[in-house]
């Protein structure tokens, strides 16, 4: 499998660089390598065993991707576009640990295993209809929330809890519509949520977007809503207590400005949550009692440039889960918990092409039994250390 997804690349690249030597304007080829450090401060920095034996896991904040100990590697992202008058296309690849979770719900089609849909992080085509009208078909990343799955994209390394518990990609037809100078809509209908190489549910999900920008930055409130799961379907054979979840829906507010030559302020608010949905007891389909469940939570990022080469950022994350909402994301009492993340990173340019940032994060969760300190003694706060190096081209 390893030597027929290099061969795929391969062929890729050298198709391309075939291609872009008949047209050289309509082609780009650009991408980022990057790998960091990570250690605990206040906990171990490998797997413990408690009294009995038993494993208590290495600690690290339940977020995507900076979440590996020791020496450690990010991707590698290689983004290949046509960008014509009327049409174009982008194939975006990832390699590594941080694309393999980034495209999570792509080993679909190899029945549970690693193929070749496992390195697509983006695969989709575009037509201009017209000046103010694009038509989107195929794989893309969310339209949801602040940050983004590449490290280029994001000033904090690690990521954030609402960032990681959002969508990360989603496959669809989407229609990009400009209002007018500032104003922007886009509509889309997609497959359910990182269900991203077909659809298995047999249900879809609407997405929305209403934007406004301008010179110094821009707002984004994101909708979306349909069942992620699939509908029970009685004319099939069915255990007794099999469950489907019901729709799920989720709103998002993402905004960020430059306020003077060195501050950018930035802000995102989400509210997901999942209906109670439906059971089969062996003879009929019922509709489950009970209220939905899912998460909420905002964050604010405050970023200073103190000179052309370094920058400093701090994010600050309410995160809060309801009705067991997620299951061991936060510390829960009774299906309820949340936590405060904080996190400062420094933005270093060594050249234009590598970044450097090391940062320090602490979580702090409202019970005391999700992480364990130097002693073995539960916490309900976890700091770190982590150096990132990122290089882009």
């Amino acid at each position: 499998m390893k030597k027929l997804q290099l061969l795929i690349v391969l062929l890729f690249l050298g198709s391309l660089t075939v291609v872009n030597a008949q047209e050289e304007s309509k082609f780009s080829l650009s991408g980022s390598v990057d790998a960091y450090y990570r250690a605990n401060l206040s906990a171990p920095n490998k797997d413990m065993t408690d009294a009995e034996g038993e494993s208590m896991g290495i600690q690290a904040p339940a977020t995507s991707f900076a979440n590996l100990p020791g020496f450690s590697l990010g991707m590698a992202n290689i983004i290949a576009a046509y960008e014509g008058e009327k049409v174009g296309f982008v194939a975006d690849l990832v390699f590594g640990p941080r694309g393999e979770d980034a495209v999570f719900g792509s080993p679909l089609y190899s029945g549970g295993f690693a193929g070749s849909s496992q390195i697509v992080n983006q695969l989709y085509m575009y037509w201009n209809v017209s000046d103010a009208v694009t038509l989107t078909m195929g794989n893309f990343n969310t339209y949801l929330g602040y940050e983004v799955i590449s490290p280029t994209g994001n000033f904090n390394y690690s990521t954030s809890y609402m960032f990681s518990y959002g969508p990360f990609s989603h496959t669809g037809l989407k229609a990009d519509i400009a209002l007018s100078d500032n104003w922007s809509l886009m509509a889309a209908v997609m497959n359910p949520t990182d269900m991203t190489e077909f659809n298995l549910a047999g249900t879809y999900t609407a997405g929305l977007q209403l934007g406004y920008e301008n010179d110094n930055g821009g707002t984004w409130l994101n909708l979306l809503y349909g069942d992620q799961d699939g509908k029970l379907d009685g004319d099939n054979v069915m255990p007794a207590g099999m469950s489907s979840l019901g729709s799920t829906f989720q709103i998002d507010l993402t905004t960020g400005y430059d306020v003077s030559e060195i501050v950018y302020l930035g802000l995102n608010a989400t509210y997901n949550t999942t209906a109670a949905g439906e059971t089969y007891d062996g003879t009929s389909i019922s509709d489950v009692d009970g209220d939905g469940a899912g998460f909420y939570g905002v964050a604010g990022y405050v970023q200073a440039a103190t000179s052309e080469k370094f920058s400093l950022g701090l994010r600050g994350e309410y995160f809060n889960v309801f009705n067991s909402g997620l299951d061991g994301v936060v510390g829960l009492d009774e299906g309820d918990g949340n936590v405060f993340a904080v996190t400062l990173s420094g933005n270093a340019k060594i050249t234009d092409n590598l970044t450097l940032i090391p940062e320090v994060r602490l979580d702090s969760m409202s019970e005391d039994d999700f992480f364990f300190n130097h002693d073995l003694a539960a916490s309900k706060s976890l700091s770190s250390f982590l150096l990132a190096a990122v290089f882009s081209f």
